[in-house]
């Protein structure tokens, strides 16, 4: 979520892009979480409109690309805008990825790159998750005003304004990945990376995840110890009142669907080390999490069903507490099969 202090940040920034000129060099440093970081509304929409946005958007399960769409056209920075504030100076971007498919114009809302979207995708995205009638009006007004082409388009591919931009990718998922993987063959496991495009709902994917280890642990042909990895970023969708994020949710999927099962264990965290809006990274459990939890009296699938991730992993002692980790290249997920 957007605060004051990126909106401060912002204007700072937007200060020194206006005083430089062609004989300057900017040297952009852009990682996940950009989006909310880098923070202005565009005219006609307050700061709390837009956080209202951002709110409905995340509580609806809009992933990442619709998300940032909207994001985009209600934004004096984002969607190519930060490179045409600093037009014509140059401008090297350099990246970290928190997207799957390490997508330029979505990592961050892509400030310095052109955007593939327009006002009218905004609008789609508003009306497939009926938010129409729940978001300002303002923020209406304006992208009505971006379709009948009454104020500009963000930048497109082709425009001069991307002639003096570099952007450059030098961290992503994948290379997150390929390092635990290398780590892992050294503690002498049977590395496999099922994938660095994890998405969709996070209860689905800890389903899916799950019955994929018990498989693979079923399976004679394959070697043991086996480290199945697998990132990306996937979604929930809150309809409860609980506190918890996408790789907590995941996790207590997961152990549901393993209660009493020995020999596999899971860690699902966040790599810039916050879940959701708490202070852990994600959790780790295994065979025994739902047994030891049933045992106290505590349902999981009640937890589930509030999106109450958080508070079951407080209660079972399994939250995965790192701190900021000063980056973010998506989620991993890690499963150890014995």
């Amino acid at each position: 979520m957007p605060d004051g202090n990126g909106l401060k940040g912002t204007a700072e920034i937007i200060k020194l892009l206006k005083a430089a000129d062609e004989n300057t060099l900017i040297v952009c440093l852009i990682s996940g979480g950009g989006s909310a970081l880098l923070v202005a509304p565009c005219e006609g929409i307050t700061f709390s409109e837009k956080q209202k946005v951002t709110e409905l958007l995340l509580k609806a399960g809009a992933d990442i690309f619709e998300l940032n769409t909207v994001r985009k056209h209600i934004s004096k920075v984002k969607g190519g805008r930060l490179a045409e504030i600093a037009y014509p100076t140059r401008v090297i971007s350099l990246i970290l990825s928190d997207v799957i498919g390490d997508r330029l114009d979505v990592i961050a809302s892509g400030p310095t790159s052109p955007d593939t979207t327009t006002y009218r995708d905004a609008l789609r995205v508003l009306e497939k998750f009926q938010l129409i009638e729940k978001v300002p009006k303002n923020v209406i007004d304006v992208l009505n005003r971006g379709v009948n082409s009454l104020i500009p388009e963000t930048p497109k591919e082709g425009n001069i304004i991307f002639d003096h931009v570099e952007n450059i990718i030098i961290g992503s998922n994948k290379i997150a990945l390929s390092a635990a993987k290398e780590k892992a063959e050294v503690l002498g496991y049977n590395a496999i990376i099922l994938s660095s495009e994890i998405s969709g709902e996070a209860r689905e994917v800890g389903r899916w995840l799950a019955q994929t280890a018990i498989d693979i642990q079923k399976d004679k042909h394959y070697r043991k110890p086996i480290c199945l990895i697998s990132g990306g970023e996937t979604t929930v969708t809150v309809k409860g009142t609980g506190t918890g994020g996408r790789n907590m949710e995941l996790a207590l999927s997961f152990a549901i669907e393993i209660e009493g099962t020995n020999g596999i264990n899971l860690l699902s965290a966040g790599t810039d080390g916050t879940d959701g809006p708490t202070d852990a990274a994600g959790a780790i459990i295994d065979g025994k999490t739902v047994k030891k939890a049933r045992a106290a009296g505590i349902n999981p699938e009640k937890y589930l069903d509030n999106n109450d991730s958080y508070n079951f992993f407080k209660e079972t002692d399994e939250l995965f507490i790192t701190g900021p980790t000063g980056t973010n290249v998506m989620d991993i997920q890690i499963v150890l099969i014995e």
